[in-house]
Order: C-alpha cells, then structure tokens, then sequence
C-alpha cells in the first residue's frame, strides 16, 4: 500500500465538506470518495508541535517539539518520525514542500526531497511548483511503496491578494469577524483566495495519482495543523484553534461521502497507517487506530483527547482535555493576562485589539458543556 499525505497550512475546517460556502471542488471529490471526519483534532494548536505529534504519535511535550522548529525547539527522537519508521519497513519516502518539523541543519528522513524555487511569500506560486514537483513524482516508476508527504504553505500568512473573482464587499464574511471594517473584509477575501489555490494543488496531485494508475493501491490522508490564523482560533484549545480538517480515501474502497463523528486525534493516524499496511505498530504510539470506524465495526475509538500548547511566538502554558460531551481548559500560567503575541498580525488582530481584547483577562479554568456552549 502507498501513502498520499497531503498537509495544508493554517486551514482548520475551512473547506467545503465542512459546509463552509468556500469553493473547493477537488477537497469535496476526496470526501465523496472517502470518509470525512466531522470531530477530528490536532494534538496542539500550533504548527510544530501539532505536525510532531502526528508524525510521531506521541504528545508533543513528549516528543520534545513544545514550540516551533525553526524557534529551536527539535524532536527529541527523530528515530520516530514517520517517515523514517517507514523506510526501515521498505518503503520510499519522499517529501514535497514543507514539513515545520526538523530544522535546517537535521538530516530529513526522506529519501527524496522537492523543494520549491518560489518564495513563500508568494504562496500560490510556491504551492503550485510544490504540486508539480509532487505530480512529477507520482508518474515516475517505482519499485517499492511509497511515502509522499506533500505540504503547501496556503493558506499561512501572508495571504494572496484576493481574486479578481471575489469582491470583499459582496463576500460572506463569518461571525467571528468585523463585517464593518473593510480592512477585515479584505483581508477575509486573502484567505479565501489562498484556500482556493490550496484546493487546485491538491487536485493537481490527485489526479497525477490517478494517471498514473495509483489511485486503488494508494491510502490518500488530507488534513492540516491547527485552526486559522485569526482571533481566537490558531493557538486556542478551543474547537476553532484544535479543530482539523480530515479527509481518508482508503485503496480500492470508496465509501461514497460516509461521514464520521467520531472524536479522533492525528495521534491515531499513525496507528492506522500501520494497520491499513500490515505493519506492527511501534510501541511509544498512544493513539488508537481508525480502522474499525474505517470498516464499520465501531463508531468511536476513543472517549477523550488531549491538547496542549507550551510556546508559539510567546510562552503560553496551557493543556486541555475534551470528550464527547465536555471540553476542560486550564491555563499554567501566573499572569492571565491576554498573548497577543501568539495572534498572527492581521487587520483582524488589529480590530479585536482596538475593541479592547487587551482588556479581558484569561480565566485558569474553563469548563464547556459542549452540548450547550459548543
């Protein structure tokens, strides 16, 4: 079995399979094909330490990835890392675009790097020179299963200028955001942009999996880090800061759009990629494998899940547990005050601060009942 993961950046659940009135045909496709996971969660609202922990199967903290890579924080076992547990079982890994988990100077365990000759800074461009560069791949013979990790850097910040197609007057702007400052508006108007390119990148590589006759004997896993980079979502344990988009299209089985509101972690990917590929999982794993929601045989793997943040742009010390019905969030932390350091700049940072954001300090508990304050 070959495995197709693709990772976006910054993107929550901010895709049209989740009902949000984004256009983004070639996400929507993968989910009528496959399984969608309505209550799936990183492990950690950050990028780092979130993508870590999926590809480690381990807790942040416990894999030593408390803040961000290129902060100099770094994985205490890199042994561990996916990629590299999978070329120790045959396979051959490859990575294309981003991966926030090794710093510059750590040898990568892939046996095949793509990197983009785009800056960053130019999101779509880069992200479709990471596409083809990940097409070109797919195409080429292979005499051992494979491992692709493909990674775009949309929708981060910056975001693209909007679409000459999208008007951020006319734009449906969500709740959470300042309709009347137009600054606000445009700026919403960027990301949507930026999904929108990370929707044609993804459908340039599934259908290079698909010419190239891969598609029934490749896993495809789509999700992303964390929560968007506005206001209360990316680095909150809250459901918008934890909340990930998850889609999995299982080789030679198309479950034709099923749905699933299991309460999942990305820790339980890993477990699964082992099972769906007959190999015995490691034994530092604490996740738990998706295969019986996969195969019908049980709605639910697990009853709680755990979050945590430690370091983003500032030290923040928190951790989280949720289950189905409730979510407990406790800040270790002396001074409740607000880190508005850990909000990315924004013309939407820059609204809730001038509202008085400042003003309102953290509570150390907090307690939802998640049937009546979701």
């Amino acid at each position: 079995m070959n495995i197709l993961y693709l990772h976006a950046h910054d993107l929550g659940r901010f895709i049209s399979p989740y009902g949000v009135a984004l256009p983004t045909p070639n996400l929507q496709s993968l989910a009528a094909e496959g399984i969608l996971f309505r209550n799936a969660h990183s492990a950690a609202p950050t990028c780092s330490p979130s993508r870590a922990a999926l590809l480690t199967g381990v807790t942040p903290h416990e894999s030593g990835m408390m803040g961000l890579a290129h902060r100099g924080f770094s994985l205490a076992d890199p042994e561990k890392h996916l990629a590299a547990f999978l070329q120790g079982n045959g396979y051959e890994t490859a990575l294309s675009g981003i991966q926030h988990v090794f710093g510059g100077a750590d040898a990568l365990p892939y046996d095949h790097v793509f990197r983009s000759g785009q800056r960053k800074s130019d999101g779509i461009a880069y992200d479709h020179d990471i596409a083809a560069q990940a097409a070109e791949y797919l195409r080429r013979p292979k005499s051992k299963p494979f491992f692709l990790d493909c990674g775009f850097w949309l929708p981060h910040r910056p975001f693209p200028e909007p679409g000459v197609q999208l008007d951020p007057e006319g734009l449906e702007v969500p709740p959470f955001l300042d309709k009347s400052d137009e600054k606000v508006r445009r700026d919403w108007a960027g990301f949507v942009t930026a999904v929108n390119s990370t929707d044609e990148c993804c459908g340039i590589v599934l259908e290079a999996l698909k010419s190239a006759g891969l598609e029934d004997d490749t896993l495809v896993i789509f999700t992303t880090d964390h929560g968007i980079a506005f206001p209360g979502h990316k680095c909150t344990l809250s459901e918008w800061g934890t909340g990930v988009s998850l889609v999995m299209r299982i080789p030679g089985v198309r479950a034709a759009g099923r749905v699933s509101r299991a309460l999942v972690s990305q820790l339980d990917l890993y477990p699964t990629i082992c099972d769906l590929a007959g190999i015995a999982p490691p034994d530092w794993l604490q996740g738990t494998s998706l295969r019986p929601i996969l195969e019908k045989r049980s709605k639910q793997v697990r009853h709680e899940l755990f979050g945590e943040v430690t370091y983003h742009a500032s030290y923040q010390p928190m951790r989280s547990i949720r289950t189905p019905r409730h979510l407990l969030i406790k800040v270790f932390d002396d001074d409740l005050s607000p880190v508005p350091a850990n909000i990315d700049d924004s013309p939407a940072k820059d609204a809730v601060l001038g509202a008085g954001y400042l003003d309102r300090p953290r509570d150390a508990i907090q307690l939802y009942d998640l049937k009546f304050d979701p």
